[in-house]
């Protein structure tokens, strides 16, 4: 019985030690003793004071007395009820607003995974993902991230070698970047322990869902109520749940007319230091996981990338499955071009050399527009191997070429999730 009474929306005024009840009880006979005194004065005007035919009606006069009084005292409990239910929302909900801002994110529900807001569905992987996602949260409730499932490098090899658990790490940073526990819990998600603590660089989070998917029995279950407990606004779905391995051909830089040499693993292509010719999945059958193939069909828009040309996103759409799904689609669709190079994939690539790479692994038509940055005035570190990527695309004649200012002054080999997202949902309703 107590559980039930729990449940009910104006019993937690009645704990024990509020102060409450003595005057809950006051109110309730003042209440009454006022009644009692209108019942008294309404029988005696009743009784003594000639009254009009229609008050005979409006009176209820016809109908017996006990059920007269069964009707407005059911009435009057009725109305009372439904008062004390609205007032104790509405304090509760006056309490909340008076909380700081983290603790009101806290304390709040999470917001439904398809509420306001277009459908965006967003296809990738690595930190161009999670960067996207954490601008787009603040346009759109309704956001499904499909993440790649190719990972073999770091905590997510190992746990996925040990374990046999598809690679928990980019679904990890896409859970990240839409919890609305933010920020402690977030921190302590993304946590990575340090090397010779006897847990070798292993992320708090991906340690989190290995243990949440030997506990709910399954990897998408997993990921499911991880995303409750951290009130991750939208759905991170895995694009398949096979244990695909990603492969690539990879030609010498040195002797570019050479052979190309296989590669195995998605952390072995960019070691290989070569251009890559191709890459591919084995098995190359591996299906799409259903839940992913729906988001991408309802979608309104579907955005492609940023992230690793060749690791991160092209995994995604080499499954057959989630590619047909993309071109069955009626939304818009957008490929994000990164803002620089990645050293040992797309080294001297700009704008038009990522555009004819995805043509080649998926055909022409792909994609209804193609943003990039415009913005390159700016010079990264000879350490980090890369270049901004020029925008600049021969041929663009089945898209639309739009350039903006997308780079983060702070970071600039990456985007600003503010200036990508505003970009993005001011093409949205542009085409709309």
């Amino acid at each position: 019985m107590r559980p039930l009474l729990r449940k009910w929306p104006g019993t937690r005024w009645l704990h024990p030690g509020l102060g409450v009840k003595r005057w809950v009880l006051l109110l309730v006979a003042g209440v009454a003793a006022l009644s009692i005194g209108l019942a008294y004065l309404l029988v005696m005007i009743y009784r003594q004071q000639p009254l009009p035919e229609p008050l005979y009606y409006i009176t209820l006069q016809f109908l017996p007395r006990w059920f007269r009084a069964l009707l407005f005292a059911t009435t009057g409990l009725g109305c009372i009820g439904a008062a004390f239910y609205k007032l104790n929302r509405s304090l509760a909900s006056a309490a909340t607003l008076a909380l700081p801002a983290e603790a009101r994110q806290v304390n709040s529900p999470p917001r439904p995974h398809y509420g306001t807001g277009p459908h965006i569905v967003v296809l990738g992987g690595g930190h161009g993902l999670s960067t996207l996602l954490r601008g787009l949260k603040n346009h759109t409730n309704n956001l499904t991230a499909i993440v790649t499932v190719a990972d073999d490098g770091g905590s997510s090899g190992v746990l996925r070698k040990e374990m046999g658990l598809l690679p928990p790490g980019d679904l990890r940073n896409c859970i990240a970047a839409l919890a609305r526990a933010e920020p402690l819990m977030t921190q302590l998600f993304q946590y990575r322990f340090g090397r010779g603590t006897g847990l070798d660089g292993h992320a708090f989070g991906n340690l989190f869902i290995a243990a949440m998917a030997e506990i709910t029995g399954s990897f998408e279950s997993a990921i499911s109520e991880v995303s409750r407990v951290l009130a991750v606004q939208g759905r991170i779905l895995p694009s398949s749940l096979e244990n695909v391995v990603l492969c690539a051909e990879v030609r010498p830089r040195s002797d570019p007319t050479a052979a190309p040499v296989m590669v195995y693993g998605q952390s072995q292509i960019a070691k290989a230091g070569g251009i890559v010719e191709r890459v591919y999945l084995q098995p190359s059958t591996a299906r799409g996981y259903p839940e992913a193939i729906r988001a991408i069909l309802s979608a309104d828009m579907i955005v492609l990338g940023p992230g690793s040309l060749y690791t991160s996103l092209l995994p995604n759409l080499l499954v057959s499955d989630i590619n047909n799904a993309v071109r069955a689609c009626r939304g818009i669709k957008v490929f994000i071009c990164n803002v620089a190079t990645q050293p040992g994939e797309t080294d001297g690539y700009d704008v038009g050399d990522h555009v004819r790479a995805l043509c080649a692994h998926l055909s022409v038509g792909f994609c209804d527009y193609v943003l990039a940055n415009s913005n390159t005035e700016f010079s990264l570190p000879p350490q980090s191997g890369s270049t901004m990527v020029q925008p600049t695309c021969d041929g663009a004649d089945r898209f639309r070429l739009v350039l903006e200012n997308l780079v983060d002054k702070e970071l600039p080999w990456r985007h600003d999730p503010e200036k990508l997202a505003t970009a993005l949902m001011r093409l949205y309703y542009a085409h709309r």
